[in-house]
């Protein structure tokens, strides 16, 4: 089946809603675009291997080619987003639970940016979602829990893998670098960092894009061609919601930037660039395996990972439980909002 714009547009003249419930998506994706993706870089300005404004705009030109060209090659995890919840057989239904589950993720997220605490947008989609599908389904019925334990393989790998990776780059390298002079391996690592940084900037377009990315071509197949089933990403699509999750990160990174880059632990170019290693190592498996994992969880573990290798009082321990708690209370938090929304939308229409 072929999923051409000239049909999506012309079902959006037909039926202004569908258009609503598409804007919706996109707008969670700047939303994670300034939430979740200026993590990627948070370190290399924290380090002062980039000013904020040429590094934010790296961040989000990375998003863009990273989404482009990974999902190219894979697309596990918008595989396993697209079928973790069943919306049912009523499509109008379907769309307006799909439509509730993303203005719950907006809100959610909103008010996380505002406060400059980096929330996982990953989380809030996945909790968003089931809490659509539960609400709709009136149980779990709608929630396919062989998807769903990909989402948590993806904590495993985002806090653990994450904390231990991160401890052990930032080890091996200074045993490596022990002869070298602390401003020759400034010098390199500076760049190394810089490196690193668009590398988990890409990652992340591939990893968190693929997921909004789904849940368009979920309402675009609901919408215009009245089935729920998955024939294939168009590069049109593609190419949208990478764009959209750019303009997230290039208007929104600078909060999230000072909260885990500057705020959590002092770092210098080593220890910037074994973070960045850590968190390209741990997204790019999960990438490619289809489990989804959160960008701001698996950077900020790493670099507690890594600050804990240098000593472990150099890692500001309150702020990381305040993070922890954060990411705890999104699962039920968004979950219950998208579901109230759900319900309170079915019962208006």
């Amino acid at each position: 089946m072929e999923i051409n714009a000239e049909a999506v547009v012309g079902a959006i003249a037909a039926n202004p809603i569908l258009g609503v419930i598409i804007l919706l998506c996109l707008g969670a994706t700047v939303v994670n675009g300034a939430t979740d993706a200026p993590n990627a870089i948070a370190t290399v300005v924290g380090t002062r291997a980039m000013r904020p404004g040429p590094a934010i705009i790296m961040a989000a030109a990375c998003n863009f080619v990273g989404m482009v060209l990974i999902t190219m090659v894979s697309t596990a995890v918008a595989s396993t987003i697209f079928g973790m919840v069943d919306f049912g057989g009523d499509n109008d239904a379907a769309l307006i639970a799909l439509a509730a589950a993303m203005a719950a993720i907006i809100v959610w997220g909103a008010a996380a940016w505002a406060m400059g605490i980096p929330t996982s947008q990953s989380h809030s989609l996945s909790a968003g979602i089931t809490g659509a599908a539960i609400a709709l389904q009136g149980g779990l019925s709608g929630v396919n829990f062989d998807q769903w334990a990909k989402v948590l393989y993806g904590l495993v790998i985002s806090t653990g893998l994450g904390f231990g990776t991160g401890w052990l780059f930032a080890r091996l390298i200074k045993v490596v670098c022990g002869g070298v002079s602390r401003r020759g391996a400034n010098a390199f690592f500076k760049w190394a960092q810089i490196a690193a940084g668009a590398g988990v900037a890409m990652l992340h377009g591939a990893q968190d894009g693929q997921k909004f990315l789904s849940l368009t071509m979920l309402a675009v197949m609901l919408g215009v061609y009245g089935t729920s089933s998955m024939e294939g990403f168009p590069i049109w699509m593609v190419v949208l919601v990478s764009l959209t999750m750019s303009f997230g990160t290039a208007v929104g990174g600078r909060k999230i930037i000072k909260s885990v880059g500057m705020n959590m632990v002092k770092m210098d170019q080593r220890q910037g660039f074994a973070a960045c290693l850590s968190a390209c190592f741990c997204i790019g498996i999960a990438t490619f395996t289809g489990m989804p994992v959160s960008t701001t969880h698996t950077k900020t573990t790493a670099i507690m990972g890594v600050g804990a290798e240098e000593r472990v009082r150099a890692v500001k321990w309150d702020l990381a439980k305040n993070m922890v708690l954060t990411w705890v209370l999104t699962f039920p938090g968004c979950g219950l909002l998208a579901f109230l929304f759900t319900e309170a939308a079915l019962l208006v229409s």
